[in-house]
């Protein structure tokens, strides 16, 4: 386990250098620069400006000061937010889009996991085809979607709750987006859930259980339940990185301060280092978080090789 840790670990290294690279290069290729939006600005303090961040040299030098940065832990400071660095915005945003993705993964765990489950229970039934139809609706209708229909009908239509805001993190502001990040992977994990239940019903400890004349529910949660968790475990790496992504447009469309927002203000702005801060600072967080999901797809089933858990899915 500890080998597999740092080995691991290593190959996270080349991983984090190209996202560097690719995304400090794309973002150099959209027109307009960080301080063509300020018309007010003087030919020669514009030229000033340039020097001081390194915008006059070459690109690749530009990537060399900025590498040398990042290696050191400076993100550097944000050229739109005056007297705001980098990683201040991203300390400031961070535990909103944390606070959001944790409660939308664990409503979507909570329902997806049970709906699947109480699916493949009930196979072939109405009730199956019923949650089968829901998630394969959930899983076609994107967030930029749901998210202006959820408003629409709960803030605009019945006025229950607020169009957007943050509000301080108060429960109300935190429904429409929480659901709408969670819509999505209920879906999948649902028909995730339904899948591997269905295979594991069908094994011979399973049926030997059930001539036993243990009870269904006991069955289920003491013999069943662990083994039909370990396919969800290897979504949830994906399904963090979706989640993320997802973040980044829900945040805007309902005005949260999160780090989505600002990564999309940033981008619009063409304010480099933000954009860039966020994109590195995202990219080790699912690393990070894919080899936590892969420690813990081994907790659960230690039989398996974690060298051979790529075969796996």
């Amino acid at each position: 386990m500890v080998t597999y840790f740092f080995r691991r670990l290593l190959g996270a290294i080349p991983t984090i250098f190209l996202i560097i690279l690719i995304s400090f290069f794309l973002i150099r290729l959209a027109p307009g620069g960080p301080f063509d939006f300020d018309r007010t600005l003087a030919p020669e303090i514009q030229a000033n400006l340039n020097a001081q961040y390194h915008l006059d040299k070459p690109v690749y030098v530009q990537f060399g000061y900025y590498f040398l940065d990042i290696v050191q832990g400076d993100f550097g400071p944000s050229f739109q937010y005056k007297n705001y660095t980098v990683t201040e915005l991203i300390v400031q945003g961070f535990p909103v889009s944390l606070q959001l993705g944790l409660s939308a993964m664990l409503l979507a765990l909570l329902i997806g996991v049970a709906a699947g489950m109480f699916a493949a229970y009930k196979q072939n039934t109405r009730l199956d085809h019923l949650v089968m139809t829901l998630s394969m609706t959930g899983i076609s209708i994107p967030n930029f979607v749901v998210a202006p229909l959820l408003i629409l009908i709960f803030a605009i239509g019945v006025s229950l709750l607020p169009a957007g805001g943050w509000n301080n993190g108060a429960i109300q502001n935190q429904i429409l987006p929480i659901i709408t990040l969670a819509l999505p992977l209920i879906a999948y994990i649902a028909r995730i859930s339904r899948s591997s239940m269905i295979e594991v019903l069908r094994m011979p400890y399973i049926r030997t259980a059930y001539s036993k004349g243990l009870p269904s529910f006991y069955i289920v949660t003491r013999h069943a339940l662990k083994p039909t968790l370990l396919p969800v475990i290897s979504y949830l790496g994906p399904a963090i990185a979706g989640l993320i992504t997802g973040s980044v447009v829900v945040e805007q469309i309902y005005g949260i301060p999160g780090l989505g927002r600002y990564f999309i203000q940033g981008a619009l702005n063409r304010d480099y280092t933000l954009v860039m801060g966020v994109v590195v600072f995202y990219g080790i967080l699912i690393i990070a978080l894919n080899l936590i999901v892969d420690l813990l797809y081994g907790w659960l089933d230690p039989q398996i090789r974690l060298h051979g858990r790529s075969n796996v899915r």
